[in-house]
This record gives structure tokens, C-alpha cells and sequence, in this order.
């Protein structure tokens, strides 16, 4: 597959330094390490520091922005940051109230931000960490903290960036974002394999005609391997999968996000959203608010994920806050 590079060995160096000078108003690099960090750092509030592997783009480093993250840690592709990183980049932007790290659910990622909190403990600095665990095809309910972090990041992150503005201190927005982590949930489907920058294979191997039903963003296997079928079978499908592991019922508000994994158009995904809002409607569930977009990705990889957020008064302030980022923004209400 071509891919649009240099030397395989400058991929990440080159691509951090077009992004941060295409986005110059707004972001500054770590000067040692592969942090995106606000320009306009804020005073008098919790860090939030997001981070992960490379090629989810624009997640992680496109979720730094007002009201959003105030860094993020970037590794190599589909890679975690190292506990350096990790380190450096938060320390970079505390200010005095402690560092809330909020990142997906993935051995590599949860133990190198363990020790990334480690280090800056060992300096007095306060840290908590929320991992997404939104991915119900991934675990069952009863190993939930198995699960992966998918594009349920999106909503858990604008909910986090929200609070931490607000001034309140660690455990409270700590408090407020792992609620809203235990709200969201999601699913996706895989229509065809992603390609990861300097390699000549495909992560992994799809027929023509065949999907698979909760494959990971990295080709983790998923639960069912079947036939192409049309956008209105997938979406209900994935919608009693995800209506069966929540605890969403008529009655209750919901903010609905159908993410392109790479190449799956926002054309496709609005059929998909069209189904999604018939099958809600039918049950009493009213849309707070929707989304149709690639915010967390895995290369060209087709496909797309469904994401749930169960809204509450407390969750819709924080939902309902202004952000900014050049890929992620909320006028506020």
C-alpha cells in the first residue's frame, strides 16, 4: 500500500514537527520528548495529560486544546509513550494541582503511565489516572477493567477537560471522569485492515467479502467474522450489542458518536447514524447530541465504532462546556 512518507525511521520526528508547525498558533512541542503541549498554558488548575500510540490521528495529540487536554504524550506508531515521555510532558504543564492522566486501556500504555506517575510522585506531585475501558466487544462486564479504550476517549476526554477547568481539584474531577468512563460505551466493526507506515503488510487480514464484528484498533481479534452485510444490519446489530452491556433505557438522554476508523466516509457514516437514531427513537431514548467524524483512528483500517454516552445533569455542565482544539470543537450551551 503507498504511503505518503520519507525514510520509515523518520516517520514520527517528521510527522510531530509538521504538526506542531501547521498548528504553531496553538501547540508547542516538548523540547526533549514527543509531548504536544497547549501553547497557552493555564495556571491554577489540574493538568490533564491524554496520551498514546501514534497513528490514531487526530487522536491523542489533536485533543489538546482548551478546555480539552493540556498535553499530550505521543509514542512511536500504535506504540506507547515511554515513562519519560510520560513524565515530561506532564511535568511540563502542572501548575501546583496535580496531574489527571486519562488514556485508553492497553498493557503497554497503563504500565508505562503508571510509572510516568511514579516519577513525578517521587517530585511531589499529586497524579490519578482514568483508563477507557469503553470497548464491550473486548471483555465481559465482569473483567470490565480488560477492556480496551476506543473512540469512547472523545467523550471521556471533553468531559475531563471540562472539569479540570473548573477549577476543581484532584479527586473531584477525577470522580467526575471516571463516571463519565463508566457511562460510555462502545463497538465497531472491521471492513478492512489498516497499514502501518515502512511496513509491506496489512496488520491483519480480511477477505474481500468479510467484516469482523468488535476487532481492537490494532487488530486485536474481535467476536464474529462473517459476510459483508448493509449499513442498516451492521448498525442493529452493534446497537443490541451495545444496548445489552448498558444500562441505557427510555427515558434517558444520550450523546451518539460514530467514528470512522481511517476510510470509512462521513457518507457512510451517516447511514449508519441514520439507522442508529431510527432504532433509539423506537426505544425512547432521546439524542442529547451526535457526532459523525474521524477522531480515533487506525490508518486507512475501514470500518467504524458506535459510542454510547449516558448523560446526567452533573455530565451534561461538563459535556455542555465550550472547547476548542483545530480537530475537536464545542460552542458550549
Amino acid at each position: 500500500m503507498k504511503k505518503i512518507i520519507n525514510e520509515p525511521d523518520n516517520i514520527i520526528d517528521e510527522a510531530m514537527e509538521g504538526f506542531i508547525s501547521g498548528h504553531s498558533r496553538w501547540y508547542e512541542k516538548h523540547p526533549e520528548v514527543n509531548g504536544v503541549l497547549l501553547k497557552d498554558k493555564r495556571q491554577g488548575k489540574v493538568a490533564l495529560v491524554s496520551g498514546g500510540g501514534s497513528g490514531h490521528e487526530p487522536m491523542f495529540s489533536g485533543f489538546v486544546g482548551k478546555g480539552l487536554a493540556d498535553a499530550a504524550a505521543c509514542g512511536n506508531i500504535f506504540a506507547s509513550p515511554d515513562p519519560n515521555t510520560i513524565y515530561e510532558t506532564a511535568k511540563a504543564v502542572e501548575s501546583g494541582k496535580g496531574v489527571l492522566f486519562v488514556y485508553g486501556c492497553y498493557a503497554g500504555d497503563n504500565l508505562n503511565f503508571d510509572m510516568g506517575e511514579e516519577f513525578l510522585n517521587d517530585d511531589d506531585i499529586q497524579t490519578a489516572h482514568v483508563r477507557v475501558w469503553d470497548d464491550v466487544a473486548s471483555a465481559p462486564k465482569d473483567r470490565i477493567e480488560d477492556r480496551r479504550g476506543i473512540a469512547g476517549d472523545v467523550f471521556i476526554l471533553k468531559i475531563a477537560g471540562a472539569a479540570c477547568d473548573s477549577g476543581k481539584d484532584l479527586a473531584e474531577v477525577t470522580r467526575i471522569t471516571e463516571k463519565a468512563r463508566d457511562y460510555t460505551t462502545s463497538i465497531g466493526i472491521a471492513t478492512q485492515p489498516g497499514q502501518l507506515p515502512g511496513l509491506d503488510k496489512p496488520i491483519f487480514e480480511l477477505g474481500d467479502d468479510e467484516i469482523e464484528y468488535g476487532m481492537g484498533f490494532h487488530g486485536e481479534p474481535g467476536i464474529e467474522r462473517t459476510k459483508m452485510r448493509p449499513a442498516d444490519e451492521l448498525a442493529e446489530i452493534l446497537y443490541n450489542n451495545l444496548m445489552g452491556e448498558s444500562d441505557i433505557a427510555a427515558g434517558d438522554e444520550i450523546c451518539v458518536l460514530i467514528n470512522s476508523l481511517g476510510s470509512t466516509t462521513i457518507l457512510e457514516l451517516s447511514i449508519v447514524y441514520r439507522k442508529v437514531k431510527e432504532l433509539l427513537d423506537r426505544d425512547g431514548i432521546k439524542v442529547y447530541d451526535s457526532d459523525m467524524n474521524n477522531y480515533c483512528t487506525s490508518q486507512e483500517m475501514g470500518g467504524f465504532s458506535i459510542t454510547f454516552l449516558k448523560l446526567d445533569e452533573e455530565l451534561k455542565q461538563y459535556y455542555d462546556a465550550p472547547c476548542f482544539s483545530p480537530y475537536y470543537t464545542k460552542e458550549g450551551k
